[in-house]
Formats: C-alpha cells, structure tokens, sequence
C-alpha cells in the first residue's frame, strides 16, 4: 500500500511530496513538467516507506564571473593599504642581525 502526502505549501518551505519509487518510475516525464512549472515543489522518493531520494528543480547557476566581480566591488570599497618601505636586508646582514634593535643580542 503506497501513500501520497502533499503537504501545504508556506511562503518560504517547499512543497514536500511524498512518493514510492514505483509511482516515480511510472510518473517521471510528468514529474519533471511539474518541477518546471513550480520548481518550489520536491518529491521525497520512497523505498518501503524509508526516504531514499529527493527529485527537485536544478538551481539556476549564477552568471559566469559574478564572484569576481562582487569580490572587486568589495576591495574597492576597503581602505588601501599604507605602502610600507621596503628594506634591502641582504645588503645590511649584520646590521638587521646583530645592531641596535637586531634579532642576535
């Protein structure tokens, strides 16, 4: 004995229908129709009433380089950087290791 459950639909919660696997199989292309009429609604596909599955509309994908391009707009807007002065160490080993201030006391 197989049960359909269809509960009722709230502004932010999907649709959540319950289905047997069997029924599925047989209902697939109307299934699929009504996903892309409402893609609010979600099948929970059952095996001997366990849930096994979930048949839902596919998200639409954001715009190839939306990211990059709200990422830009965010570090436009973030203070730039204090340049800082660069030391040549290299040339003043002894100095930065072992003069006033130097790591090597």
């Amino acid at each position: 004995m197989y049960h359909l459950y269809i509960l009722i639909k709230d502004e932010e919660a999907p649709v959540k229908t319950t289905i047997p696997i069997s029924d599925a199989r047989r209902q697939l292309p109307r299934l699929v129709k009504q996903l892309q009429r409402d893609p609010s609604v979600v099948y929970t596909i059952t095996v001997r009433e366990e849930a096994v599955a979930e048949l839902r509309a596919a998200q639409s994908s954001a715009e190839p380089g939306l990211a990059a391009r709200k990422l830009l707009e965010i570090m436009a807007r973030l203070p730039r950087p204090r340049a800082r002065t660069r030391t040549d160490v290299a040339s003043h080993v002894k100095k930065h290791l072992y003069g006033s201030g130097g790591v090597i006391k």
